[in-house]
């Protein structure tokens, strides 16, 4: 199975759409994959929906398994509310912000920009996807990569158009193919999915 229909398969069993594409697919077909999807009926307990909440939140930003569970322990560690920690957390992520600013179309095509040594912070290049970005700090296409047709096709808009606009916590400049992260975010700005306190409930079962 392709990545693009393993993303749609996930996205229809999640609820959610995971990338442009899979929007298309789940306007169509909001409802689970598989024979019986369109009539499944149950009640789900008290565990299942914890769990399906924290797999909707793994699942838009990526991430395995481990990372995610490292992420809620340094959450519960830092003062204030842990769910609003975690997202704050995964939102530093260099990936993250590489899709959000709108360098990139997909989380995927985000980690991928950054393995691959297109992007740099503070004009260094970074090559993991997890690094974490501070305040303050410019992330940026490298010079040698901005002619290859993705980097173009995000200057010109082309992936502004399929996602939301820029949070306020980015400083974006698609023309220079630059964001700056300005600051922590607060939970309301960013656009992820996702009930955080049942994902915090789920780890802390």
């Amino acid at each position: 199975m392709s990545a693009s229909r393993s993303q749609v398969r996930l996205s229809r069993a999640l609820g959610i759409p995971l990338t442009p594409k899979a929007e298309k697919y789940f306007e169509r077909r909001p409802y689970p994959p598989g024979e019986h999807g369109r009539a499944r009926r149950r009640n789900d307990s008290d565990y299942s929906v914890r769990l399906k909440e924290k797999q909707r939140l793994r699942a838009q930003y990526g991430i395995r398994e481990a990372q995610m569970l490292n992420t809620f322990k340094e959450a519960k560690r830092l003062p204030g509310m842990t769910g609003e920690n975690i997202v704050a957390l995964l939102e530093s992520r260099l990936d993250a912000i590489v899709l959000r600013s709108g360098i990139a179309r997909t989380i995927q095509q985000a980690r991928q920009f950054v393995v691959h040594r297109h992007i740099t912070v503070d004009g260094k290049r970074v090559d993991r996807p997890s690094f974490r970005v501070k305040p303050g700090q410019v992330v940026s296409v490298h010079e040698k990569s901005v002619q290859m047709d993705p980097f173009q096709v995000a200057a010109a808009g082309g992936n502004a158009e399929v996602l939301p606009a820029a949070p306020g916590y980015l400083k974006v400049d698609l023309d220079a193919l630059q964001v700056t992260y300005l600051r922590t975010p607060k939970r309301e700005e960013v656009p992820v999915t996702a009930d955080v306190q049942l994902v915090v409930e789920y780890y802390s079962r």
